[in-house]
């Protein structure tokens, strides 16, 4: 049986347990938040790699991030993620690109029609900010300017300037992820209003026990278990390319020389204490807060997605032009 046959569901074995439901996205909006809230909760079981990416068949990755571990090829490595499930529990994945992507939407479909949905949205220009930091933060991007970046889209589409270390190059396509009505009707066309839910990200910060509730009491378990807040994977700014490039390689011990110092960090001190010691150099050497936006570009992009606001809010039936402040661009 091949890999394609087995993402298959008329392949799969009746005993698979796949997903109850599905955080879909956008990164950089509480999705990695919600996933940790999530797993805490005893009615609930989420797989221990957060983002196994397995619906989103159009993002195949260039090569595969040093220690990232093998991502599921066939259905039934994907639901051995799932495998320690008890039977009362439900079950939930949470791959943030899978909203972006243009395939998931089907192929989660199809052999999971049932599942709840969980999409997360924020502020256009606020996303991408975010969003652009993570992405120079994981070396998928290199460049420092946010409006460069987005400059360069076309051309990285074709294959031009693609940084090196861009798994995925797709990703770099910001404006791209900023379709949201045309990526929840792809959702909607599947599983209709009812199984999806779409949090706003200012409603996820300002009350997250909240937002948290509803979320529970969508998916069907006890909303009055306690769930402790948490934030998870905030955003900094990059003080240093090269000192970030130094710690990378020693984390991943590329080179000779790295190889030999983490060889020798490694005899030193056990796994958890070099990654909290990595972490730790980074958060206070490395990284900063971030700088305060580009005020030109910030109008630019607004005006660029205003229509994509009103039309988002009509979608929702929410005023997001009020909420986001749309209504005081000139």
């Amino acid at each position: 049986m091949t890999a394609s046959s087995e993402r298959d569901p008329a392949a799969a074995p009746a005993r698979l347990r796949l997903p109850d439901f599905f955080i879909v996205g956008h990164p950089k909006s509480g999705t990695t938040a919600l996933y940790e809230m999530l797993r805490r909760h005893p009615q609930i079981y989420m797989g221990e790699l957060k983002e196994p990416w397995f619906f989103a068949t159009d993002m195949p990755p260039r090569f595969l991030i040093p220690r990232a571990g093998t991502p599921p090829k066939t259905l039934q490595e994907y639901a051995a993620l799932f495998a320690g499930a008890r039977a009362d529990q439900r079950v939930g994945e949470g791959t943030s690109t899978y909203l972006f992507s243009k395939t998931a939407a089907a192929a989660i479909a199809e052999v999971a029609p049932a599942a709840r949905i969980v999409a997360i949205l924020r502020e256009p220009v606020s996303f991408l900010r975010s969003y652009h930091l993570q992405l120079l933060q994981n070396h998928i991007e290199t460049e420092q300017d946010l409006g460069r970046a987005i400059a360069l889209e076309q051309d990285r589409s074709e294959g031009r300037h693609v940084p090196s270390r861009a798994d995925r190059p797709q990703l770099l396509q910001y404006t791209g992820h900023v379709r949201y009505v045309e990526q929840l009707r792809r959702y909607e066309e599947r599983f209709g209003r009812e199984q999806m839910l779409v949090l706003i990200y200012d409603d996820f910060r300002s009350d997250n026990r909240a937002a948290i509730g509803s979320v529970l009491r969508f998916l069907g378990v006890d909303d009055s278990h306690e769930v402790d807040v948490m934030d998870v994977n905030p955003t900094f700014r990059m003080r240093s390319r090269r000192l970030d490039d130094l710690v990378h390689a020693v984390s991943v011990g590329r080179g000779p020389l790295t190889r030999a110092a983490r060889a020798t960090v490694k005899a030193l001190a056990p796994r958890r204490i070099r990654r909290e010691l990595l972490g730790l150099t980074r958060r206070r050497i490395v990284y900063g807060a971030p700088r305060p936006p580009d005020e030109q570009l910030t109008i630019d992009l607004r005006r660029r997605f205003q229509g994509e606001v009103v039309a988002l809010g009509e979608y929702l039936d929410r005023d997001l032009v009020k909420l986001w402040r749309y209504d005081e661009i000139e």
